[in-house]
């Protein structure tokens, strides 16, 4: 089930999203990354601004996705899913579900890592396409993908 948020989520929020991204942490070899380092002072900022959607099952959530509008884009931020529920359709769920919260969007844009294995090719899968990349550190590139609003 996938529902919005509340303050209350958000130690699980952030629990969920440090173990999503401790593959990551390790990949680029550096365990202060945004979503590694962040607090949950910095969360609850952020929850007075965007909209944060979870994926409860059983009592637990399970993913979890937050996303903002500026001038017409949606900005996606920190899709997570635990790692023991990747490949079963719950961050295909959640993105399908933020794009429809802002259906008014005329496109959406979100980032990752330019040599992810798993989540470029996920998001390419929902219709993203690159428009631009940044390099972050000699380890470290992003890619930023964007999909137009059809509907």
């Amino acid at each position: 089930m996938i529902e919005q948020a509340t303050e209350d989520d958000l130690p699980e929020i952030l629990s969920l999203q440090k173990l999503a991204f401790k593959e990551e942490s390790d990949f680029v070899g550096d365990p202060n990354i945004k979503p590694m380092a962040q607090t949950l002072e910095d969360l609850k900022h952020e929850f007075g601004k965007e909209i944060f959607l979870k994926y409860v099952e059983d009592g637990m959530i399970l993913g979890s996705v937050r996303a903002f509008e500026e001038k017409g884009t949606c900005y996606i931020e920190r899709m997570v899913v635990h790692p023991n529920y990747w490949g079963k359709g719950i961050g295909k769920s959640l993105m399908r579900k933020i794009e429809r919260v802002f259906g008014d969007a005329k496109r959406y844009e979100l980032f990752t890592r330019i040599d992810h294995k798993r989540t470029r090719p996920f998001y390419t899968s929902l219709g993203y396409l690159p428009f631009k990349t940044e390099k972050v550190s000699n380890s470290l590139t992003f890619v930023y993908l964007e999909k137009r609003n059809s509907g």
